[in-house]
């Protein structure tokens, strides 16, 4: 592995290659959905998505800004989101709401197996190790994947995400009523519920254009919403172990950015996954709720490829 990262990427003002999206197995008779932007000889940074969210949700402006400065994107659908195989295991809303009371409860699968998914991609692509970036419970899953499988992480980027401790990083209980709701089917009331929710928990200081809202939301739907798969997802989050102690163990360049307006995950997550991680750095958004608007793109660009520059 270069020593430099800044060395190791090749800025470019051409237009990145996209690829189609592509398929993966990844053991356990699961298969992700994925794709990829920029030059393969590049930086690989791997991007992971959070809770019910597919990997388009990564905004491909941003993919390609990332690329554009020498990253080898690549963004994936996690299990039960998008393209990715759904599980077959049944999460009832009784058992969400003991598991968000602290009571005990079983999932379907853990953070680890989530991990292990990314892990998998990674083997899948022939990387022996790349750069990962987390958005919300994907910040959960790559913390864990540095944690449990640290050689495969050149950096960490853990943006509006959390510990797994339960005294920091909570979400606002007013939201859980609304997460775990039944839906009207169909493909109108997912996207009218969705533009309605990212309007609660969105950033107050930079408001998002409810049109790209509701078109986005219906890619969403189209490309395979699923609501069980979303319950599944949230079993995982809510019986995950507090990584605090392994997170103090790591030794690689980590960034955690979250913002001062966050209804989803508190604040306190962000600063406490910052305060674990030994040398991280805490970029803290005044006005930013729980999602990335594109005013702050280039700010994130810059700060993910200065954490890159940190590896060695």
């Amino acid at each position: 592995m270069p020593t430099d990262g800044r060395s190791a990427r090749r800025a470019t003002t051409e237009a990145p290659v996209v690829s189609d999206e592509l398929l993966a197995p990844v053991g356990n008779e699961v298969e992700l959905c994925y794709q990829t932007f920029g030059d393969p000889d590049g930086e690989p940074l791997l991007l992971v998505m959070g809770l019910g969210g597919p990997m388009t949700w990564w905004d491909p402006d941003l993919c390609r800004m990332l690329a554009a400065e020498g990253f080898y994107v690549i963004r994936y659908d996690n299990r039960d989101s998008g393209r990715a195989t759904r599980i077959r295991a049944r999460v009832t809303r009784g058992q969400l709401v003991r598991a968000f009371s602290g009571r005990r409860a079983k999932a379907p699968y853990s953070m680890s197996d989530l991990a292990g998914d990314a892990v998998a991609l990674l083997d899948h692509l022939g990387l022996e190790s790349a750069h990962v970036a987390g958005i919300s419970m994907g910040g959960m899953i790559v913390q864990t994947v540095a944690v449990e499988h640290p050689r495969r992480v050149r950096s960490l980027t853990s943006i509006m995400s959390t510990t797994g401790r339960r005294t920091v990083g909570w979400q606002d209980p007013r939201l859980l009523p609304s997460l775990i709701a039944p839906r009207k089917p169909g493909r109108e009331s997912y996207v009218e519920t969705s533009v309605a929710f990212w309007d609660v928990i969105g950033s107050p200081d930079y408001p998002a254009d409810r049109e790209r809202l509701a078109e986005r939301a219906g890619e969403t739907f189209d490309r395979g919403y699923s609501a069980s798969g979303m319950m599944r997802q949230m079993m995982a989050i809510l019986t995950q172990p507090d990584r605090t102690p392994r997170l103090r163990s790591l030794r690689v360049p980590a960034l955690v950015v979250h913002g001062t307006a966050d209804k989803m995950v508190h604040v306190s997550g962000g600063r406490s996954t910052a305060a674990a991680i030994p040398g991280a750095e805490l970029l803290l958004v005044d006005g930013m709720g729980h999602d990335l608007p594109p005013a702050l793109f280039e700010s994130f660009v810059e700060a993910i490829a200065r954490t890159a520059d940190r590896a060695s």
